[in-house]
């Protein structure tokens, strides 16, 4: 199932910090575990997931690092710094607590008795 990107857009710093807290990864990988995480019904494009990396960086919530190897491009490894590591934590909360508040105003999907 694909999502309307306007649920996506509100989340996105918190996806990409989550999955940069298990591991440093380069920009293409970031998109890819993300897509492998929702069963892909996430994906962001370039166009989106470069100017956010760019912000954390600036934010100081991760660090860029550009690595060289052999047989390959260079590829810049970003990875979470401490203040980001709090800034998910801080995310994860008011997730934990918004996802609360609107299963209390939609709850489950309600039966139709059809058989």
């Amino acid at each position: 199932m694909r999502f309307n990107r306007e649920l996506l857009k509100g989340n996105t710093v918190g996806l990409v910090l989550a999955i940069l807290a298990e591991g440093p990864l380069h920009g293409y990988q970031i998109a890819k575990e993300l897509e492998r995480r929702s069963d892909e019904a996430l994906r962001l494009g370039q166009g989106v997931l470069y100017p956010i990396l760019h912000r954390l960086e600036r934010q100081g919530l991760v660090e860029g690092r550009w690595e060289e190897r052999l047989g390959t491009p260079s590829r810049k490894y970003y990875h979470i710094t401490e203040k980001g590591r709090a800034a998910l934590s801080e995310r994860r909360r008011e997730w934990a607590a918004f996802r609360r508040a609107m299963e209390r105003i939609l709850g489950p999907e309600p039966e139709t008795g059809e058989a």
